[in-house]
């Protein structure tokens, strides 16, 4: 056994996330429905370590806020699972809030085929995240959240590294409270949910708590900066007929309209929620309505 085996051996023995689970021993031995009982009692558990968290995601969220706000981006990265879900998260940030593609950004160790096959030895390279960041243009306005379940992942560290040479903020998403990356991240979201159902699957109950975090963390941000009224998704991006009915039933949400008068504002706003649902409160033009959100930032509730 090579050195680097017997110390990456070592490594894993001192992570909770690659401990074995003493509730689920005998999986093999197991129905279907009592292994289904087992996977979902250990999925409960995830919520609850979340919860234990949410001072340090408030405080991630904050300084996403602040980093947009200042013309910066939100730039996620991390490898496998972890790569995959911040892009995941990325991706839909754009229909629903209707930022810009470039604003909420996801990179993944071994670029775009690593999100459908496995890229051998991508998230063992440092130098591969600096890489990736630069090719991002990565600037000091900017907010690299680095996600690894381990909390060792080199690519990770190594885009961390980078970024705070940059004078970047950075934050990390790890489920070990011994993870290296909680040393070097400015903000570190620790959310321990213990090992795994099945011995070393990451993808399980960390990769749960990753989505929940994440959207936590893109949700929240989107509050803050205008991009919600009352629970409403007011920047939905109608691309689709599914989201155009959306956007209808939005606007009719808001002002309790009608069907029609909702489609007849949505055509006057150029099929923009949130200028149609001011422009129907307030009895307003659409020049009115634009001149009133630039003046609030965006904010509708502000503008109201």
């Amino acid at each position: 056994m090579s050195n680097s085996s017997s110390d990456l051996i070592q490594q894993l023995d001192t992570l909770v996330s690659e401990g074995r689970n003493p509730d689920t021993m005998n999986l093999d031995q197991l129905s279907t429905l009592e292994l289904l009982k087992v996977i979902n009692n250990e999925d409960q558990k995830v919520a609850h370590a979340v919860r234990d968290a949410i001072p340090a995601i408030a405080k991630a969220t904050d300084k996403i806020v602040d980093s947009i706000k200042a013309g910066g981006r939100l730039i996620y990265l991390g490898a496998g699972t972890s790569g995959r879900l911040g892009v995941l998260d990325a991706v839909e940030c754009r229909p629903t809030f209707s930022v810009p593609d470039d604003l909420v950004v996801g990179l993944i160790a071994g670029g775009e085929r690593a999100l459908i096959h496995a890229v051998e030895g991508a998230e063992d390279d440092k130098s591969l995240a600096v890489e990736d960041l630069k090719a991002e243009k990565l600037s000091a306005k900017d907010i690299v959240v680095a996600i690894a379940a381990s909390g060792r992942t080199p690519y990770a560290i190594g885009a961390l590294e980078y970024a705070k040479q940059l004078g970047c903020k950075t934050v990390c998403l790890v489920c070990n409270p011994s993870a290296p990356m909680l040393d070097i991240a400015e903000t570190g979201i620790c959310v321990t949910v213990g090992p795994e159902c099945l011995t070393g699957s990451t993808r399980m109950k960390s990769g749960t708590a990753q989505k929940i975090v994440l959207n936590m963390l893109s949700t929240a941000s989107m509050v803050k900066l205008g991009k919600v009224y009352e629970n409403l998704m007011v920047d939905v991006n109608a691309t689709n007929q599914k989201l155009v009915a959306r956007a209808i039933r939005i606007v009719m949400q808001a002002t309790q309209c009608s069907k029609e008068e909702a489609e007849t504002a949505l055509k006057a706003a150029n099929n923009r929620a949130k200028v149609a649902i001011l422009m129907l409160l307030t009895n307003t033009s659409l020049e009115n309505a634009e001149a009133m959100l630039r003046k609030h930032n965006g904010f509708l509730r502000n503008a109201l």
